[in-house]
């Protein structure tokens, strides 16, 4: 009995040497036959062997294939997502949330907003965009105190802070939304596309000038000026609306003219000054520029300048101008009447408009009137161009000054 139990069991279970066992590779070169002949025998039908869809055509299993190509397993993630807000609607905010969670990381700690020039650091690698850090130095002069970081309080000034080119390049690519058309567009370019190519940005009608008082998107321009009524209006309604351009043309060529006849003056002389900061002894501190004295005409001057007209508190307002007078320092026995006005200089980066200003100097008048440094700023006034001269240890300017004999 035991004798046939023994050739049953081997009947049943056939030698090893009789079937191998078979690798990964060798099981999917031998579905892959068994399908190709299936296909070619049967025309359309195909058999698989109940292998994996994930795994017919590269061999790997889903999640080896998604470690292998991230490609494969986003494209994946994103059909799983079918037509709704699946997996691919989670990326995309995801995505819209560290953008966000960077410029957020990026922006200055004063204004709260990316830099649209230079970006500074203190020594704790606390951010400043360029304005507020020119800003808060010139708070500091005005104050008569050190200037420091709003966060940690170590001392900031033009030595100690350092740009940090790093965060300049990440935010210059960063999505910011355009304020008119609400699409996003890299950071660094987002003025030049407010400005010049985006279509909903407001635009005035070229008959503005004779009264039209439209305003507008700019892609509603051209119909706008096609059916504007401004040109078909009388000459007189048209020279009404001219007179206000003209006061301003006016002034422009009363400068430009006064400007001419005073190059034609036989004693015309320049100064290249600097005028540094100082404060009086009285119970309110004021702060105050002033140059050394120079020659001119024989004789001897200097230049003073205040903040604000001498405001009590000039750190506590936003608007901040400066106003320079010319003052005598020699006695004179004849009076000189002289023109003189400041403009930018060889060793200065001021950006000032011209206007000329006239005192006559007198052995009781030796010092002229206070007057506005014009200084042009982007949103019509000069508080941005006075801080950044504040903020210097100096402001260096070049004086002409004009004497007409009498």
């Amino acid at each position: 009995m035991s004798t046939v139990e023994s050739s049953s069991s081997a009947v049943q279970q056939p030698p090893s040497s009789t079937l191998p066992m078979l690798g990964d590779n060798q099981v999917s070169t031998m579905q892959i036959q068994i399908q190709a002949s299936t296909s070619s025998a049967g025309g359309s039908s195909s058999m698989s062997l109940g292998v994996p869809l994930d795994t017919q055509s590269s061999g790997e299993p889903p999640a080896k294939k998604q470690m292998l190509d991230p490609s494969a397993a986003s494209s994946s993630s994103g059909m799983s997502g079918g037509g709704g807000g699946g997996p691919a609607g989670t990326g995309s905010g995801t995505h819209e949330k560290l953008a966000y969670r960077i410029s957020t990381a990026l922006c200055c700690a004063v204004c709260l907003d990316l830099p649209k020039t230079a970006m500074y650091q203190c020594q704790m690698g606390h951010l400043m965009c360029a304005a507020c850090f020119t800003h808060l130095l010139a708070d500091g002069r005005l104050r008569d105190q050190i200037a420091t970081c709003p966060n940690c309080r170590v001392e900031i000034s033009k030595s100690t802070a350092s740009r940090n080119l790093a965060v300049e390049k990440a935010a210059s690519e960063l999505p910011s939304e355009c304020q008119f058309c609400n699409k996003e567009f890299p950071y660094k370019s987002l003025e030049r596309h407010e400005q010049h190519e985006c279509q909903e940005r407001p635009t005035k009608c070229k008959y503005h000038r004779i009264g039209c008082q439209w305003r507008g998107p700019y892609h509603e321009t051209t119909e706008h000026e096609r059916n504007c009524l401004h040109p078909q209006k009388s000459g007189y309604e048209v020279m009404a609306a001219l007179e206000a351009h003209d006061v301003k043309i006016k002034e422009e060529k009363k400068m430009f003219s006064t400007l001419i006849d005073l190059l034609s003056y036989e004693k015309i002389i320049f100064n290249d000054l600097q005028m540094k900061p100082y404060r009086t002894d009285e119970y309110v501190h004021k702060l105050f520029y002033e140059t050394a004295r120079f020659s001119a005409f024989n004789q001897q001057w200097v230049v003073k300048a205040r903040i604000n007209n001498s405001q009590r508190d000039p750190h506590q307002s936003n608007d901040r101008t400066i106003t320079y007078q010319l003052i005598l320092k020699t006695k004179t026995s004849t009076p000189m009447s002289i023109h003189f006005f400041a403009l930018k200089g060889p060793f200065s980066d001021m950006k000032v408009s011209t206007q000329i200003y006239k005192h006559e100097f007198t052995e009781t008048s030796t010092e002229s009137d206070y007057y506005v440094l014009p200084l042009p700023d982007g949103n019509g006034s000069g508080s941005s161009e006075c801080n950044r001269m504040l903020a210097n240890k100096g402001i260096n300017f070049r004086l002409l000054m004009f004497l007409l004999n009498k």
